[in-house]
């Protein structure tokens, strides 16, 4: 992670300037946590929760409903590919939820069409449902990445835009090469991919650990709902796209600092984003 130690931008407002000294403790600590978690769930369950994981996801949006995520008007700023109204652009946004990024997105860009799929139909009927869902301006549809082709639904070589923010973390790793291949044949050459997810060492990985029963393999974590989640290194994420045939234009650690006001605690977040783009 030497490269990460950068000082990086606060353009958004979110994240945050981070010494080397106070980053060596934070992977130390984070080291010493994750390497006394030996224990991995049986393969049993394992297997049980990578098959079920669109069941357990529609069950969380079922309990969640529209509530649980915030709307994320971040993006602009991390991403300003987002806003440019200078033409018309199409994009894709895979594991869309219940519409926290496409319909802010749609407000701020008119120049922008939407595609947005998610692997739980519960999801997508909410984004449907939506008063402003527009069919002249998106279209949202059920796909898991790692079986169905997305050129069922969108044309091939036909998007500007893929954003995946926080959903390759719920893919199993052996299976994201797949979803990859299947995002790259819908890109136009010279169409980019943005993404940001969770970082190795990032404090929920910590939690993971210290629980000793939720590891299902390296890096890659169950959580109670029977919803799973990984953490990328930097290197490894952008291995995983070049491999695909992707060019990596960036790819970084971003950190940000939340505090849990209940006991005075800072917590830090460590995320890995990145730009993908189609060899044109």
């Amino acid at each position: 992670m030497s490269e990460s130690t950068k000082p990086k931008s606060r353009d958004d407002g979110a994240r945050i300037f981070i010494d080397d000294d106070r980053l060596n403790q934070l992977v130390e600590r984070a080291q010493e946590i994750i390497s006394k978690d030996n224990t991995e769930v049986p393969t049993f369950w394992t297997s049980k929760y990578k098959k079920e994981a669109a069941k357990n996801w529609d069950l969380f949006y079922k309990r969640n409903t529209t509530k649980f995520f915030k709307d994320r008007h971040w993006t602009d700023s991390e991403f300003p590919e987002l806003g440019d109204q200078t033409k018309e652009q199409k994009c894709l946004e895979v594991g869309c939820g219940v519409g926290n990024f496409v319909f802010p997105l749609l407000a701020d860009n008119p120049s922008l069409f939407m595609y947005a799929c998610d692997f739980s139909k519960r999801a997508v009927d909410m984004v449907k449902s939506n008063e402003s869902y527009d069919e002249s301006r998106c279209k949202a549809f059920v796909c898991d990445l790692t079986v169905d082709k997305l050129t069922d639904n969108i044309p091939e070589n036909s998007l500007d835009l893929v954003s995946a923010i926080f959903v390759f973390s719920a893919i199993p790793p052996e299976k994201m090469h797949i979803a990859i291949k299947n995002i790259y044949n819908v890109l136009k050459p010279g169409g980019l991919v943005i993404f940001r997810d969770y970082g190795i060492y990032d404090e929920a990985q910590i939690k993971f650990s210290k629980s000793s029963d939720k590891r299902l393999e390296n890096n890659f974590y169950v959580r109670h709902d029977g919803t799973m989640s990984y953490f990328f290194s930097k290197e490894e994420l952008q291995t995983r796209f070049q491999d695909e045939g992707f060019n990596a234009k960036e790819c970084q650690y971003v950190y940000r600092e939340t505090t849990n006001r209940s006991i005075e605690m800072r917590i830090d977040r460590i995320f890995v984003q990145g730009k993908f783009e189609k060899p044109s």
